[in-house]
């Protein structure tokens, strides 16, 4: 089995977050959905998993964190700021809150960033890497 990641988060409304995750480009895996959970596809290596508060809960007893707390901040690389700017439009066309961060923009690298309608913060961004092996780390 290749390496992946299966990003776990709770979600009040799953048909919304379903939607939602849809909206930005996402495809669902009806493999592992049903009434409780989503299995939403970004790659090949990349699942979101949309848990119900319920099935959250069968994961672990720590609580759901109010939609206003942030905990990390996932970070989606596209294939260009056109591409960038056009995520942000979805999410905030489809139930999300677009720019909660200040756009970000080196000339080389590019990022807005968004909330779901669970208050998940996600950033979409571009970088022209051939003018990223240039800067100096922490520039």
């Amino acid at each position: 089995m290749s390496k992946m990641i299966f990003i776990n988060l709770p979600v009040v409304n799953l048909n919304t977050a379903i939607a939602f995750y849809t909206a930005l480009g996402f495809e669902n895996n009806p493999q592992f959905t049903d009434e409780t959970a989503a299995c939403m596809v970004w790659s090949e290596a990349i699942h979101v998993m949309l848990l119900t508060h319920d099935k959250w809960h069968t994961f672990t007893a720590r609580p759901v964190p109010p939609v206003t707390s942030s905990e990390v901040m996932l970070a989606l690389a596209l294939d260009s700021r056109e591409a960038v700017d056009a995520l942000i439009r979805a999410a905030s066309e489809n139930g999300g809150t677009a720019d909660i961060n200040p756009v970000q923009d080196h000339g080389f690298m590019y990022g807005r960033s968004l909330l779901d309608p669970d208050g998940h913060i996600w950033e979409a961004f571009w970088m022209d890497m051939a003018a990223a092996s240039g800067v100096e780390a922490g520039a």
